[in-house]
């Protein structure tokens, strides 16, 4: 099966993950294994504890082992990098490649 990984950069992010992407991947019809989710600008606050969308990415966490990555600086520059779900992790490209890497990522989607 191809392995995927999602770079959530677009405003629009929230309306195709919440309603399309976790639904399907729950549900197990995706159709690709999701392996990994990288978060830049205000999509960090997706991986903010105690929110719908955290809850619900965590729970995605902890069925599928994906790795959930938020940016940094965006992370920082937001003042919730320490208030992101237990299952997500702040870093940069560096610690996402090195993530991906050993799992043999086929293709990365920007959406």
């Amino acid at each position: 099966m191809m392995k995927v990984a999602y770079v959530f950069s677009s405003p629009n992010s929230q309306k195709i993950l919440k309603n399309m992407i976790i639904p399907q991947i729950m549900e197990d019809r995706h159709g690709v294994e999701v392996v990994g989710m990288f978060f830049f600008m205000d999509n960090t606050f997706f991986l903010l504890n105690g929110t719908e969308m955290g809850e619900s990415l965590q729970k995605l966490h902890e069925k599928t082992g994906l790795l959930l990555m938020a940016c940094d600086q965006c992370a920082y520059e937001r003042g919730i990098a320490d208030q992101i779900i237990p299952g997500a992790s702040i870093g940069c490209f560096p610690h996402l490649y090195a993530s991906l890497g050993s799992i043999g990522v086929d293709q990365v989607i920007t959406l």
